[in-house]
């Protein structure tokens, strides 16, 4: 499979990525994985590195955790769980019958995900048709209300905020683009507390 790493990389440099906002165990050597980046080249490298199921397993142990369910195709690495972690409970969901049990498990371990009020990335939008200029440069940071452009027409100039902050993973227009009402301009990946408790 070594053959296949090479191409998957300069495919996989076209993908846009963010940093996961829940814990990301890597198969290659237990490790939990913060940026966005290494999660994808990690799933590259995986094509020719084995899988060491064992140290996800002692990962899995030291987070504390107290269930897993194991998606279809099922049952292989709950068993291997059952064998190696006997104080977690285990289910295996192979068939649309499963999902009663699988909704119990997570009412009893689960806790609710941050990701409900907490978006993994915003999108900010061109308020009116001009020419775009950019004010700030990718993977910048950008504070509360900061700016992160301008957008000029013949009339207007008007300065382009993030409400809620948050560090630049992707322009959506380029540096003296025409735009039009509404067109996204900017994607951030959020930092900190939004106001308001607003999404």
């Amino acid at each position: 499979m070594a053959s296949a790493v090479q191409r998957m990389e300069d495919l996989a440099r076209s993908v846009t990525v963010h940093d996961p906002r829940v814990k990301v165990i890597s198969n290659k050597d237990g490790s939990i994985v913060h940026h966005g980046r290494e999660v994808l080249d990690r799933i590259v490298g995986q094509i020719a590195s084995p899988v060491r199921w064992d140290l996800c397993m002692r990962t899995l142990e030291d987070l504390g955790v107290t269930a897993i369910i194991e998606m279809p195709p099922a049952g292989t690495l709950i068993g291997l769980i059952k064998r190696a972690l006997p104080g977690i409970e285990t289910l295996a969901l192979k068939t649309p019958e499963d999902i009663p049990a699988a909704r119990d498990l997570i009412a009893r371990h689960g806790r609710p995900s941050t990701l409900i009020d907490q978006p993994t990335w915003r999108m900010l939008v061109a308020p009116f048709a001009g020419t775009f200029h950019r004010g700030a440069d990718l993977g910048d940071e950008i504070a509360r209300d900061g700016s992160i452009g301008r957008v000029i027409a013949k009339n207007e100039n008007t300065e382009i905020s993030a409400p809620h902050g948050g560090v630049i993973i992707e322009w959506l227009a380029e540096e003296g683009d025409p735009v039009s009402p509404g067109q996204p301009l900017v994607r951030l990946h959020p930092t900190g507390e939004h106001p308001g408790g607003e999404n």
